[in-house]
């Protein structure tokens, strides 16, 4: 193999999700592409990564200071829904259910990997909820092992704002799931989270 190739293949195989062999189509695939798509595609990825900056008040994605959602006066400033990543907040942006503010944590916090709760965007949280107005947060994060501690540690720390609810997303068995494999974990969010049948 080339060793240009081997090269491309293996920095593709650096992304999430691809493997070898995917990796090795996709630079199969440039290689037939134009020779102006491509340099429009690294131009792009590249003023992504450099140019690309972070909301001063919830942490999400912006090409400015302050990101669209926080700017939008539509929105619900009484609401903040708290999410691990950016792309987070893109999957509830597309259920057009959520009409209130967020807040990208960067992560969770994860003693195996280093990361503790200093590591995260929480004490801006915190700052959100001591200017006023807040009058519900709700905690948007994943059921592993870190999630729940996250979300544990988020409960214990907003328990001093006494004038704001703390609500989780409900959290269960997936439609669709059979019950005998599903982990003990989301069993019991399902049986805590139940509801009435109407």
């Amino acid at each position: 193999m080339s060793r240009l190739l081997q090269d491309a293949v293996s920095e593709l195989s650096k992304l999430p999700g691809i493997g070898h062999r995917t990796a090795l189509r996709l630079a199969m695939h440039l290689l037939r592409m134009p020779p102006e798509s491509v340099a429009d595609m690294t131009r792009s990825i590249d003023r992504f990564r450099n140019e690309v900056k972070y909301c001063a008040c919830c942490n999400n994605l912006s090409d400015d200071t302050i990101c669209p959602i926080c700017s939008d006066d539509e929105r619900d400033r009484t609401t903040i829904c708290v999410v691990e990543q950016v792309a987070d907040v893109l999957s509830i942006e597309n259920t057009r259910q959520y009409k209130g503010l967020y807040h990208v944590l960067g992560g969770v916090i994860s003693p195996m990997q280093g990361i503790s709760p200093s590591d995260l965007k929480i004490d801006l949280l915190c700052q959100r909820i001591a200017a006023g107005d807040v009058r519900e947060v709700i905690i948007a994060i994943s059921t592993s092992v870190e999630g729940e501690t996250t979300l544990f540690y988020l409960m214990n720390r907003l328990r001093e704002y006494s004038g704001v609810k703390v609500t989780s997303i409900a959290r269960g068995i997936g439609f669709g799931d059979e019950l005998e494999y599903v982990d003990e974990l989301t069993i019991t969010h399902a049986l805590r989270n139940r509801r009435e049948i109407e």
